[in-house]
């Protein structure tokens, strides 16, 4: 506050600079205003100010760098919306890859730049239509989903990223998917299904009878986990196995697994006591 408390004809004491070293952007009458009415994230640095005013640069071309904090994006529920399908997937001209998917509720309202989980993967819009829409495929992706698999007549679990107002009637899914799981067996009891599932070792440790689990972006409760075989397994009833692609592939076809948020935090905090 001493920094302040000077008077208004004190301003015209600021000594004169040289043509040479008077800064393009030199402005007193900063000091005037209170510090929280100042942007200062406009700047990129400010030098220290002397007796009578504060002297800054213009804002750096080169961007600042990222924060090694990322904070979630996009969140879904894990209640699949609609089934859309695929029109096309194949390579573009810049040497990336695009999903178009034929859709129609999770286009209501959409915008580019929005997120779809498509099969439990958090996407971008980066183009669409009033029927389809456009998505574009990182080579990580592509690697760590089962989505390679896809082609055209696929189809696929669409859900929109929630709103505040979105009831949560699953449980929390980022649409980040940890991995992949195969289909081991399909046996039908009455008008359900029974699905078992085989995974890798590192995502069966977070997998819990009665938890949750995202199944291409299906939220799930597991039944059972068989840990010599490596397995776990679900049941859907009639009604989910109407509205999700789950129970439309095969033995042997992949799907995307994300667990449970819970477990990894939980077992961070362990270690880190250690």
């Amino acid at each position: 506050m001493a920094a302040l408390s000077f008077s208004l004809t004190s301003i015209s004491k600021t000594p004169k600079l040289s043509p040479s070293k008077t800064p393009t952007t030199k402005s007193t009458i900063l000091n005037l205003l209170p510090y929280k009415l100042l942007n200062l994230n406009k700047f990129s640095t400010i030098s220290k100010p002397n007796s009578f005013s504060l002297t800054v640069t213009k804002p750096s071309k080169n961007p600042k760098p990222k924060s090694h904090f990322q904070p979630i994006r996009s969140l879904f529920t894990g209640i699949v919306e609609e089934m859309g399908k695929v029109q096309k997937l194949g390579d573009t001209e810049d040497g990336g890859v695009d999903l178009k998917i034929a859709a129609k509720t999770v286009l209501e309202g959409v915008n580019l730049g929005d997120s779809i989980a498509v099969n439990g993967t958090c996407l971008t819009v980066t183009d669409f239509t009033n029927q389809d829409f456009t998505v574009g495929l990182s080579p990580e992706t592509l690697r760590k989903t089962s989505l390679i698999e896809l082609k055209t007549g696929s189809l696929v679990n669409l859900e929109r990223a929630v709103q505040p107002i979105s009831r949560m009637g699953g449980h929390f899914v980022q649409g980040h998917v940890d991995g992949t799981g195969v289909i081991v067996e399909k046996v039908p009891e009455g008008d359900s299904l029974w699905i078992k599932v085989k995974t890798e070792k590192g995502l069966l440790k977070y997998i819990v009878p009665k938890g949750f689990i995202a199944v291409d972006g299906t939220s799930l409760t597991v039944v059972d986990v068989f840990e010599e075989e490596g397995c776990f397994n679900f049941m859907l009833v009639s009604y989910t196995q109407q509205k999700i692609v789950v129970p439309l592939k095969e033995v042997g076809q992949k799907v995307n697994l994300e667990v449970d948020i819970l477990g990894k935090y939980v077992e961070r905090l362990l270690s880190s006591r250690c």
